[in-house]
């Protein structure tokens, strides 16, 4: 039963978040999985064993807590105003515009996000227009801007500790804050919101690192 109750939180963000922190109660958390685990299990269950599982389940949730909080912990962030995205059809001309642009424009703010479909690229407001009139208008699949760039940089052990990039996200949007855009590069999480939502978005990251070096 053990690792069905492991299982169930592992699959719960919310619920590693409170066992985490220290804020879960044991009963409460037991009571509200116990559908869950008897349906899995297909029979019924104790809900006093059910609670003994989860306090070893939060032991597990301590040490993998313990690992995120020490990365989160080290991370700084630095933020970049105004910023434009803009997003292009993936195609053989689009590419070879876009390897152009990175050799020109190496010492200037830009990211370069690559999907099946389609290229995104984060960069300084200031280049827009002229960085919008190197693609045809059929390619343009999307352009914004007054965005905001906030970039985390962690410690290298953020490449192999998992939790850390979905906790700053989760910071982000429990604020209500839409994410705009975001990319991971080796160390460094780039969140692009609104420039009306940059205060916000930063004081929540600012908290969530604040709390890990308090632990």
């Amino acid at each position: 039963m053990s690792k069905v109750v492991n299982t169930i939180i592992e699959s719960d963000v919310a619920l590693q978040d409170a066992l985490g922190r220290g804020y879960g109660n044991f009963s409460a958390i037991g009571r509200m999985i116990k559908p869950r685990v008897e349906s899995t299990m297909q029979r019924s269950v104790k809900l006093q064993s059910i609670i003994t599982a989860v306090k070893r389940a939060k032991k597990l949730q301590g040490r993998f807590f313990e690992n995120m909080r020490g990365v989160i912990a080290k991370s700084m962030i630095n933020v970049r105003t105004d910023v434009a995205k803009l997003s292009i059809e993936k195609t053989r001309r689009s590419l070879m515009t876009i390897r152009k642009l990175l050799a020109d424009y190496q010492e200037e703010f830009l990211q370069v996000s690559e999907s099946i479909s389609a290229i995104t690229l984060i960069f300084d407001q200031k280049l827009f227009a002229e960085i919008r009139s190197l693609f045809r208008k059929e390619d343009v699949l999307e352009e914004r801007t007054n965005l905001s760039a906030i970039i985390v940089r962690s410690p290298r052990e953020i490449v192999e500790t998992p939790g850390c990039v979905s906790n700053f996200y989760n910071q982000v949007s429990r604020r209500q804050v839409n994410i705009e855009d975001t990319t991971s590069c080796f160390t460094d999480t780039i969140i692009v919101v609104r420039m009306e939502d940059v205060g916000t978005a930063f004081s929540a990251l600012t908290e969530l690192i604040s709390e890990a070096r308090r632990q």
